[in-house]
């Protein structure tokens, strides 16, 4: 009894006196460690009687929660008094600005989607979209592509399994006519097929996404983005063609100074057909857009695909062809990006770089409209 009492007022002493967190702990660890002074105390409890053990038992529990209780009394008050120490030494300026929290960016594929859609909204055209798991009729039979034409080659798209006509996949026993052939999409195009089934006429939409194909280079990635664009009306011709596409460049690019060059082509969905060229220059490596590709230092440079929309297209859409006519263009979405913000490498945009991104990614203020301008000055 008497080693207990002494223990319990050289303990309690000791706590009382400490000054310091780190010689609370020591402290604690000295009492009540594996290797401490109470814990060898009830050590001692395997050698006794019971009678001693029960006795000695309550005597050295006792004694444990007192000095526990002391040790965590003493550490609030040493924190309560280092906190309060802190607060009289420390000085926080509330005058100064707060620091800057994280901040996404909103990445230039979608700020470019959105520009277009804004200005395209002002031409009076809505957005469509269509699955990006596409059937071989809307991707190619649809839009005049037969069987044996080249875009169906296996180094051009990335094919499924030929599935049955609700999508499931087929077996090998189902006649060839009752097979279904599943791709990722090559080209937002079957939008304008679902569209003119769906909405018939008269029709003016875009229909931007992500399209598949295989490639890559600096210039090309198997998966990029295309902005398509559908007029179905009665008088449909070539003037509106161009026109459209003068109005759209100009209001895209910011600059009045735009010119088109309307070259012959060839698209099995339209005909006729054309390549649309925008002059340019090089200033300090990078390509501006503007004047034309005639004049002195500037050059030609193709943007768009364009044509009138083919007949046969009109008529897979559920049109007739001598009442309707129509106009079709499309373009690359990163490709229109890369020149307006001056990026040379396609292949960056799907890298997920972080540096990349905070150098030209967008603000999620910078929001596109017509009257304060779509684009972000470069």
């Amino acid at each position: 009894m008497t080693d207990t009492d002494s223990l319990r007022a050289e303990a309690l002493a000791r706590i009382n006196e400490a000054q310091t967190l780190d010689a609370l702990e020591e402290h604690r660890v000295g009492y009540l460690g594996k290797k401490g002074s109470i814990s060898a105390l009830m050590k001692t409890l395997g050698g006794m009687s019971p009678e001693e053990r029960s006795a000695a038992g309550a005597r050295f529990n006792v004694l444990r929660d007192e000095v526990a209780a002391a040790i965590a009394a003493r550490k609030a008050t040493l924190e309560s008094a280092a906190m309060e120490a802190r607060l009289a030494s420390e000085m926080l300026d509330l005058s100064l600005p707060a620091p800057d929290a994280p901040a996404g960016s909103v990445h230039p594929v979608s700020q470019v989607m959105d520009e277009l859609a804004e200005i395209f909204a002002d031409l009076g055209f809505a957005v469509a979209t269509g699955p990006e798991i596409e059937d071989d009729w809307h991707n190619f039979t649809a839009l005049n592509m037969p069987e044996s034409h080249p875009a169906r080659a296996m180094h051009d798209t990335f094919y499924f399994p030929d599935a049955d006509a609700e999508g499931h996949p087929a077996s090998s026993s189902e006649a060839v006519g009752q097979k279904k052939s599943m791709l990722l999409r090559t080209h937002t195009s079957p939008v304008q097929i679902r569209s003119m089934m769906r909405d018939g006429a008269p029709l003016r939409i875009i229909a931007p996404g992500r399209v598949y194909r295989s490639d890559s280079d600096a210039t090309h990635t198997p998966m990029f983005h295309q902005i398509e664009g559908l007029v179905i009306d009665k008088g449909i011709h070539l003037g509106h063609l161009k026109w459209t596409l003068e109005t759209f460049l100009k209001a895209f690019f910011e600059r009045d100074d735009i010119v088109l060059r309307l070259r012959p082509s060839y698209f099995p969905f339209t005909e006729p057909s054309v390549e649309v060229d925008v002059g340019y220059s090089v200033e300090k490596g990078r390509r501006i857009v503007g004047g034309s590709g005639d004049d002195e230092g500037h050059a030609w440079m193709e943007v768009l695909g364009s044509g009138m929309v083919n007949r046969k297209v009109i008529e897979f859409g559920g049109l007739d062809p001598d009442e309707w006519q129509g106009f079709a263009f499309g373009t690359g979405v990163d490709r229109l990006a890369m020149l307006k913000y001056g990026m040379d490498d396609l292949r960056a945009f799907f890298d997920g770089d972080l540096r990349w991104m905070k150098h030209y990614g967008f603000s999620a203020l910078d929001v596109p409209t017509l009257s304060g301008g779509v684009g972000v000055a470069a």
